[in-house]
């Protein structure tokens, strides 16, 4: 869909140019967003190199395993359906923590470890259940400590303070973090009640 969506921008971009007369804009431009896409690539690899180093030192630290055990008590009321399945509830909290410490690379596998033991124990395979939707909110919302990708793009745009924002991205991911589960949950009260009345009728 998306595909669909850029393609038409870039044909509607062009067109709009030719009809205008100002086909030589669309040469120039591509050349010069090529020129700033290396730049700002070169620019944030420094940065994210350094960050990742970090998030990856702590994790080879046991800092995430630590940090799992704690968000547990924390995480497995969100997941009612996970108290018998200790493997995929293991792997939502070591992704959730791998998140808030920056730690994509190391977030993707445990998230789809987490999903695909959801799903080993899913009766209905064509739909998802409660717990894989509250994983996909708690990733959506991208709660984090260490915001790698916003302090790289600052600091390849000459932020003289590329840090500033931490303490408001992580607000920022708090609010919409609840507000995601708020509404998750009143989702999957609506949908206990849709059952609860079709079993009754």
């Amino acid at each position: 869909m998306m595909n669909s969506v850029w393609v038409l921008m870039i044909l509607g971009g062009i067109l709009a140019a030719a009809v205008n007369g100002r086909i030589d804009v669309v040469a120039k431009s591509i050349v010069s967003g090529g020129e700033q896409a290396i730049n700002l690539s070169l620019a944030m690899l420094a940065v994210l190199s350094f960050w990742m180093g970090i998030a990856r030192v702590a994790e080879k630290a046991g800092l995430l395993q630590v940090l799992a055990r704690l968000l547990t008590p924390f995480l497995r009321p969100l997941f009612p359906s996970l108290w018998n399945n200790q493997e995929a509830m293991r792997h939502v909290v070591l992704n959730f923590a791998a998140n808030l410490l920056g730690l994509g690379n190391a977030a993707t596998p445990f998230g789809l470890k987490a999903m695909h033991a959801m799903q080993q124990a899913n009766r209905e395979r064509e739909t998802a259940t409660d717990g894989m939707c509250t994983l996909l909110v708690l990733n959506t919302a991208g709660l984090t400590i260490i915001p790698t990708s916003v302090i790289a793009l600052r600091a390849a745009y000459g932020s003289q303070d590329p840090t500033a924002t931490v303490g408001v991205t992580f607000l920022a991911g708090m609010v919409a973090t609840m507000v995601g589960l708020i509404v998750d949950f009143l989702f999957r009260s609506l949908r206990w009640k849709g059952r609860r009345g079709s079993r009754c009728s």
